[in-house]
């Protein structure tokens, strides 16, 4: 694997700038300490510009000595291996005076660099952050446990968070530089991703990574975790079955994508689904499941390829439910129609801080995507196609709850009428600051769409969900 670089650019996309140094780490000198009055140890700053001058040095000698064409086709697990070796060897010709720890984690900085995501790859390998904030140079936020968190992690400089942005998201076909200077990609494990760049970001590039859990969550787990009660995940888990039409509101960070995912794990196997997506990130478990993702314009703006494109292709294409990741346009017109005319079970999100708002969001986006159409008719296409409105929320402590469940009756007049059959009220908070609150039944022991759980077997479990909320 020794031997000159042969197309580095071309095989690595680039190679990622050293990462910036780590200021625990401790840079041994070789000369005696000075003893008292002689002198003082060196500062904590001149210790890390000593430990990055080193790694500096070792990374510019290992894309001299490593054959790249050999390296792409390793295994992930053995090319870090053989990094490692390299990169000990050349330390030690090198002689280098620092400690072991020191050129452990400079090996391990060195192997992220060339293969990895640099200072994000042990923050990728935690499974209790759900977001990634890089804002430039500035330290790296994550959110844990729904608290925002400033880590001590920086990029060395704008250019080395730049290459790990355009390494991501050359990962996914797409690309992000001055000419197109916002990306949505996603990592191989589904994590979203978006990028936005100079002149767009006026702090430098700008990386946030959505996070989801590996293990995909199930409704019983939130009843765990307190967003819903036993009796509300039941009520919830009859409404998929039932095939019916669902919207999921809430805020940025509520958990919209996650209780999607958690209501699709009840649809039947034999259903066709098909998806559509910006970014694909939902994790259906079904086995006849077709995946459509957006596509953004090319260099020369031609190519573009929208949600609504996908929604009005995924007609033709003989499904039986139509998921959308996120409603956000005039899709949502199409949409409608899908679940007015046989496509019964259809599901989506859309961002809107109550059920009645998420309707009349809904009736925004379409008037918004050019379609003249009175408003009483645009009203009556919604509550005709849509059955439940389920609201998902991140309450000001980090928690998130499920805090409505409502089925959309009809219209009177030109008002839509909305029917809460769970609710979640809260009462205070105790001394941490944590919500106090419970989710209840409003009484509502025959909801509108008891006909179709009676066609579905279902009404015994639906009435004993309710009565037990």
């Amino acid at each position: 694997m020794f031997g000159k670089r042969d197309g580095l650019e071309s095989q690595i996309t680039g190679p990622v700038e050293p990462a910036p140094p780590v200021a625990h780490l401790t840079v041994v000198s070789s000369k005696p300490e000075p003893a008292a009055g002689e002198g003082k140890r060196k500062s904590a700053p001149e210790r890390a510009a000593i430990f990055y001058d080193i790694k500096k040095e070792i990374f510019s000698a290992l894309l001299e000595a490593i054959d790249v064409t050999q390296l792409s086709l390793m295994e992930l697990v053995e090319a870090r291996q053989e990094i490692r070796s390299i990169a000990g060897d050349i330390l030690a010709a090198k002689k280098a005076v620092i400690s072991a720890a020191a050129q452990d984690e400079m090996v391990e900085e060195i192997c992220n660099d060339v293969l990895g995501y640099g200072p994000l790859e042990p923050l990728l390998a935690r499974d209790d952050i759900a977001d990634i904030m890089v804002n430039g140079t500035d330290p790296i936020y994550i959110e844990v446990g729904g608290r925002m968190i400033q880590t001590d992690i920086r990029f060395r400089d704008n250019a080395h968070l730049l290459n790990v942005c355009q390494r991501i998201v050359s990962q996914v076909g797409r690309r992000v530089d001055e000419s197109s200077p916002m990306c949505d990609a996603r990592l191989p494990d589904g994590s979203r991703v978006n990028v936005i760049v100079p002149p767009l970001a006026l702090n430098g590039p700008t990386l946030t990574i959505r996070r989801f859990k590996k293990d995909k969550l199930r409704l019983d787990q939130l009843v765990q975790f307190g967003s819903i009660t036993s009796a509300g995940a039941e009520l919830l888990k009859i409404i998929s079955r039932v095939r019916c039409n669902v919207l999921i509101s809430g805020g940025t960070g509520s958990g919209k994508t996650t209780l999607l995912n958690c209501l699709t794990g009840f649809i039947d196997a034999d259903e066709r689904i098909i998806t559509c997506e910006d970014s694909a990130e939902l994790q259906l478990q079904q086995p006849h499941v077709v995946r459509l993702e957006t596509r953004p314009p090319n260099i020369e703006g031609l190519g573009e390829i929208t949600m609504r494109h996908l929604v009005k292709n995924c007609l033709r294409m003989r499904p039986e439910r139509i998921i959308v990741g996120e409603v956000r346009g005039p899709e949502a017109f199409d949409l409608l129609q899908a679940m007015n005319t046989g496509h019964d079970g259809s599901m989506g999100t859309l961002h809107a801080n109550t059920p009645r708002e998420a309707l009349s969001r809904l009736e925004s986006m379409i008037t918004m995507g050019g379609f003249t159409l009175p408003t009483k008719t645009i009203r009556e296409m919604a509550v005709s196609s849509i059955d439940i409105i389920v609201q998902a929320a991140r309450l000001r402590d980090g928690s998130r709850r499920i805090t409505h469940i409502t089925e959309v009756v009809g219209l009177e007049g030109e008002v839509p009428i909305l029917q809460d059959l769970f609710v979640y009220e809260m009462s205070g908070e105790d001394d941490q600051g944590n919500i106090i609150g419970q989710h209840r039944s409003t009484g509502i022991v025959r909801p509108a769409f008891w006909d179709r759980a009676r066609y579905y077997g279902e009404e015994k479990r639906l009435a004993a969900a309710l009565g037990a909320a």
